[in-house]
């Protein structure tokens, strides 16, 4: 589903991302984690456009997306969430989603396009909520329409970015079973997060950066039990 090849993003003299090599094999769960500053979300960010790279390539189903900007990267089939929630505080619930649509021209409606709008607010659980405005919903509701709202563009592959981050125990639950539905429905997610429950309960395999280098990757368990992992990220075992 998607290839980082050799990827590199270099911010002056400081080397946020260094010649990262990742493969995202289609309808999995990838867990992507590593300590703050480890370069988690630049790689998102340079994967979906918002930085163009140093170095290396990126393509989506044998596609180079090198250097495409965001919307060109969207249209491809290649969603994100943002770490800040990045809301239209002034627009409803529901005219959040209608905005983020593949279409046409988001100005025409149509009976598809509102009946899917519908049933994305349903799936996440905001449509006794489509009415009022976005930034007057809580903290958790508002995590759960920015999922919504990139799922209303349609993409097979979803770039979470700690998603969880400020979340109850109830509502990261939530955000798992949200996660596990859209695997059911042949959606490709990969997870950046530091909830590690989250992350080593869901995911088939799991990545980790340090100092923007990948250290370890492979299935959850043997993740945990890297030393490189432990030592960077997790912390020893007494």
């Amino acid at each position: 589903m998607l290839a980082i090849e050799g990827l590199s993003k270099h911010f002056g003299g400081v080397q946020a991302v260094h010649r990262v090599d990742l493969q995202v094999r289609g309808n999995e769960i990838l867990g992507l984690i590593g300590p703050n500053g480890s370069g988690k979300s630049t790689i998102v960010n340079v994967v979906t456009g918002v930085f163009p790279p140093t170095e290396g390539r990126v393509r989506l189903r044998d596609r180079d997306i090198t250097g495409w900007q965001p919307h060109r990267v969207l249209a491809a089939g290649m969603g994100r969430t943002f770490q800040s929630i990045r809301l239209f505080g002034g627009l409803t619930v529901w005219q959040n989603l209608w905005v983020a649509q593949k279409a046409k021209s988001w100005l025409a409606v149509d009976r598809a396009s509102m009946k899917k709008i519908e049933a994305t607010l349903e799936f996440c659980r905001l449509r006794d909520k489509k009415d009022e405005l976005a930034r007057n919903l809580g903290f958790g509701e508002q995590r759960r329409l920015e999922l919504a709202r990139v799922l209303a563009a349609e993409p097979d592959l979803l770039l979470l970015d700690e998603p969880a981050a400020g979340m109850n125990a109830a509502e990261i639950e939530d955000l798992r079973d949200r996660i596990l539905a859209l695997k059911q429905r042949g959606k490709t997610v990969v997870l950046i997060e530091h909830h590690m429950e989250l992350v080593m309960g869901i995911a088939e395999r799991v990545a980790v950066l340090n100092f923007g280098v990948k250290i370890a990757e492979g299935p959850p368990a043997a993740v945990q039990d890297d030393e490189r992992v432990r030592e960077a990220y997790l912390g020893h075992r007494r």
